[in-house]
């Protein structure tokens, strides 16, 4: 029998400092506190629309020394939005934040990177709708982002959900 996961349920940080950690993610991702674990220095926190107990777990490490940029480990997290209207306000969150540091297009994906105060990077990416990939089904490009055009061509069209519910008939 094969066994494979069903997706990523949830992501633990080790962070310098819980309470900034903290502030941040609840500010730029509107993460809800869920519990803060004291006696092992942690705290753990949802999105407002998730189904999981928890998104992400912080874990305070005294003394902490960020690793070097582009060294062995996690790259990045992704944390996927409903529409392109979401990824182009969560884009504007970034920049107020001051923790953009990028974006392009993937093809079947868009994204913005970002982040977070002890160098974690993360992507916020909104995906087409699957039976749009086309020529991007079997690809990883990395392209230009142009949001004018994707908010043009993909108005109001909800993605996250499109494994369980369906989504509205894109009309470019």
């Amino acid at each position: 029998m094969v066994v494979s996961p069903v997706r990523l349920n949830h992501a633990v940080l080790f962070v310098a400092d819980l309470d900034r950690s903290t502030a941040f993610y609840t500010t730029v991702f509107g993460m809800q506190l869920i519990s803060r674990e004291p006696d092992i220095s942690a705290a753990f926190l949802r999105l407002p629309r998730s189904g999981n107990h928890h998104d992400l777990g912080l874990f305070e490490i005294a003394g902490a020394i960020p690793r070097p940029p582009r060294s062995v480990g996690l790259y990045h997290l992704a944390w996927q939005l409903d529409t392109v209207e979401e990824l182009v306000e969560f884009r504007r969150i970034l920049l107020d934040a001051g923790a953009l540091r990028g974006e392009s297009s993937h093809g079947a994906t868009k994204s913005v990177y970002g982040v977070d105060p002890d160098g974690n990077q993360f992507e916020v990416m909104w995906m087409l709708p699957r039976r749009e990939w086309g020529r991007y089904e079997d690809t990883a490009v990395v392209e230009r982002l142009d949001l004018t055009t994707e908010l043009r061509d993909w108005p109001d069209t909800r993605t996250a959900g499109e494994l369980t519910h369906p989504t509205k008939e894109h009309r470019p």
